[in-house]
């Protein structure tokens, strides 16, 4: 094995990130709250509960100081709207105070914010009234916008409006495992387009607070490959991404929202992105099938050898990552981009070493292009509740004791602490922590 280094440039931000309902625990207020009270929903009728406990227990301190001490100097972490606004136009002072704690905790550490606006989670009153659905939605989100952005304004230059409108839109309306419960691909579009009108009105309202701010709309990028060469497998493979994965940034690009059939004029969306925020975990293999046409004619599967996770969601498969900074290069060439999630669901740290270091490698590859890659958030810094798949699914770099609130560092943190310091991936390093890269990523010859 040579011995070398590889390096990352000086100024790259390395975080962790989170979201709200993931983490604080006990927001009775939020239609997750309500969802896991009813049977059927979350995988071994899990809840929430006490979650990480950041809100009541303030246990985001301690983790903030994990963070920092691990050599990161960022984070992500979500603001939840059923907090801030429990009920309709009854604003909570003492939650705007607790998050503006939390991201001024996070300076005072030398961890810059970047915050979300909306991850996946609403207050009950306005999913009571699906207005998501109607649109009424846009509006209400623009105000909400208006008042987090004056409050932690002043301590946040990174803000994302809409964490994975891609996967909320599916989740929610297609395969029907988060609220509102549907399965109707129409109704999912009408949404999807609700969703992208409520990130240009924050975008708007954001830059008419903090012109110098920094917005974006955090993307769910999952290939999809064709199983061959023949013309239906690759049709449906172009649908299901087209549909599934880059509806909303192709109507920023051009403004038009594409439909089962056709597109819609949306040019107030154009233009409205100041960087690309991409999520990445997995990638898909996919085949014409008639049998499935609420899969768009398409079944799935993973590539072939990659390793799967411990509930099987999601494979290791570092050249998807690759596969997605080119499609985002291509067509947003003037965009930085940040990897706004990335990680690995793996309670005994088995695999994560490997599939961190071989997906970080995939991404030095297009940093060293001089491509505005500035950052990378690993999904996740201590395990959280993985919306319907309960705690059955552990992405943390420190495991989480549900029940006496323990956190243990798995390998993998010292693995990520080493990279954030350093700035690097050594070949010592890859010898110690995932010995079965060495010969592939320093060759001898």
């Amino acid at each position: 094995m040579a011995e070398a280094s590889f390096y990352f440039p000086e100024h790259f931000l390395w975080g962790t990130a989170t979201a709200g309902h993931q983490v604080e625990g006990n927001d009775t207020n939020s239609d997750w709250w309500q969802f896991e009270q009813e049977p059927g929903h979350i995988h071994e009728g899990h809840r929430a509960g006490n979650a990480a406990d950041w809100w009541n227990g303030r246990r985001w301190q301690e983790d903030f100081d994990r963070a920092a001490a691990d050599g990161q100097n960022t984070h992500r972490l979500s603001v939840e709207w059923s907090r801030i606004e429990p009920t309709p136009g009854r604003w909570d002072d003492d939650a705007l105070d607790h998050y503006r704690e939390m991201v001024r905790g996070l300076k005072a550490r030398g961890l810059e914010p970047m915050v979300t606006l909306h991850h996946f989670a609403n207050p009950q009153w306005l999913m009571e009234r699906a207005m998501w659905e109607t649109g009424e939605a846009v509006p209400l989100f623009e105000r909400y916008t208006r008042k987090v952005v004056a409050a932690l304004g002043p301590d946040v230059r990174l803000w994302c409006t809409v964490n994975e409108p891609n996967s909320y839109m599916f989740l929610g309306w297609v395969s029907g495992l988060f609220p509102a419960e549907k399965k109707n691909i129409g109704l999912a579009l009408q949404v999807a387009g609700n969703l992208l009108r409520a990130h240009v009105a924050a975008y708007r309202a954001i830059h008419s607070l903090q012109p110098q701010a920094l917005v974006g709309l955090p993307i769910h990028f999952r290939p999809i490959e064709p199983a061959s060469g023949w013309a239906l497998d690759r049709w449906v493979a172009q649908t299901q991404f087209d549909l599934g994965v880059t509806l909303l940034p192709h109507a920023i690009r051009t403004g038009r929202l594409r439909r089962l059939v056709g597109s819609t004029a949306v040019p107030e969306a154009k233009g409205t992105l100041d960087y690309f925020g991409l999520n990445y975990y997995t990638a898909d293999i996919a085949r014409f099938d008639l049998t499935l046409p609420g899969e768009l004619f398409g079944r799935r599967t993973f590539p072939a050898g990659a390793e799967l996770d411990d509930i099987k969601a999601n494979a290791s498969y570092p050249p998807g990552l690759g596969w997605s900074l080119r499609w985002v290069h291509d067509h947003f060439p003037k965009l930085p981009i940040y990897i706004t999630e990335n990680g690995f669901g793996d309670a005994a740290d088995r695999m994560r070493p490997a599939y961190l270091i071989s997906h970080l490698r995939e991404l030095l590859r297009y940093v060293n292009f001089n491509w505005d890659i500035r950052g990378y958030y690993h999904w996740t810094l201590v395990d959280n509740f993985e919306w319907e798949r309960g705690w059955t699914q552990r992405f943390g770099l420190y495991a989480l004791d549900t029940q006496t609130q323990a956190r243990t560092p798995r390998g993998s943190a010292g693995l990520y602490a080493e990279i954030c310091r350093s700035r690097s991936i050594s070949s010592d390093l890859v010898a110690r922590y995932a010995p079965g890269l060495s010969a592939v990523l320093f060759p001898d010859k």
